[in-house]
């Protein structure tokens, strides 16, 4: 094996180790509602995510891997070494955030350690400006798209049952939100797998493997199975915050936080959006939780999770910074 062909084997496991910590630190969003309403054991829950996160790699296309792959960095300026200082950025800030229970977007760990490595190759001009207007846009948008679909639906649902008995309205939404945790963990494997096909796939283009940016099909069932990996190990410490210090949700509300949270991926996924799942289900619970009165709502534990939110690129895409110029001295 060349020099070459090995160090594309390698950036395709660090990718696949990124997508792996993406599932495990994003377990949170696909069950954290599941399993606080104790619809689901956590154990039953991750094997639950993980299907479907698998699922999706034959349902929801490839849209999203070309805006983060070929959309959002000049593929000129991409090397190995970008690649990698670019990973490591994201798994930095990942692992992180996980071990202080913070519900941050992997995905935005990943766009941003993308663009702090290839601007520290090649400065500004590395960035396609066009690829990452509605991929900021949607940092705003996805958590208010989320919060608005979950008071809107939670409200509705409210009013259309509202002459059901507590027990009755319970035993119900305890099934319906199976498959509404389904539904949404459709959505997250879907969004956030073809974020590593995008770079795995960028890669084998900048590297001469690929003609034109066209996702293999192995690079999509790899990517997808390293995702419901990760979602099968949870990352618990997450769950809890998600799960119970936002709002107390009920199988009734989380069932609506879970659908409006996958209707809010799909319709980014198909659109071809790179979007925290973090962000979305997490504005969606917020929705929730408002209907019952504002103050149900913690919001200063909300405050905090957006102030983690907004220093993620920057964060990440430093690291990644660093990365780079220290993999080109020792490499």
């Amino acid at each position: 094996m060349s020099h070459e062909t090995a160090s594309l084997v390698f950036i395709i496991v660090v990718a696949l180790a990124f997508d792996f910590l993406n599932g495990f630190h994003d377990a949170a969003n696909s069950i954290a509602t599941v399993v606080s309403t104790r619809v689901l054991s956590p154990r039953k829950a991750v094997l639950w995510a993980a299907f479907f996160n698998f699922v999706a790699a034959f349902v929801l296309g490839t849209h999203v891997a070309k805006t983060l792959g070929a959309g959002m960095i000049d593929l000129k300026v991409v090397t190995h070494e970008v690649v990698l200082a670019g990973l490591t950025g994201a798994i930095a800030w990942n692992l992180i955030t996980w071990y202080y229970g913070i519900p941050v977007s992997s995905s935005h760990a990943l766009m941003g350690g993308y663009a702090g490595a290839a601007m520290a190759k090649a400065g500004p001009a590395a960035i396609l400006t066009a690829g990452w207007v509605k991929t900021l846009q949607f940092i705003v948008l996805a958590p208010l798209i989320g919060a608005v679909l979950g008071f809107t639906l939670m409200v509705s649902v409210t009013w259309l049952f509202r002459r059901w008995s507590p027990f009755r309205l319970d035993q119900l939404f305890r099934r319906l939100q199976l498959l509404s945790a389904g539904f949404y963990s459709l959505g997250h494997g879907g969004n956030d797998a073809q974020k590593t096909m995008g770079i795995i796939t960028g890669t084998l283009v900048a590297s001469g493997h690929l003609e034109k940016f066209e996702v293999p099909l192995w690079v999509v069932l790899i990517s997808h199975a390293a995702i419901a990996f990760g979602t099968m190990f949870g990352g618990w410490r997450i769950v809890k915050t998600m799960g119970t210090k936002i709002t107390k949700l009920q199988p009734f509300g989380g069932f609506c936080a879970e659908t409006s949270g996958a209707l809010t991926l799909l319709g980014a996924t198909l659109s071809g959006i790179p979007v925290s799942t973090t962000h979305t289900i997490t504005g969606a619970i917020m929705g929730v939780g408002a209907t019952r009165r504002l103050s149900a709502v913690k919001w200063g534990v909300a405050g905090r999770i957006v102030w983690a939110w907004v220093l993620t690129i920057p964060l990440a895409a430093a690291v990644a910074a660093a990365s780079y110029h220290l993999l080109r001295l020792v490499l």
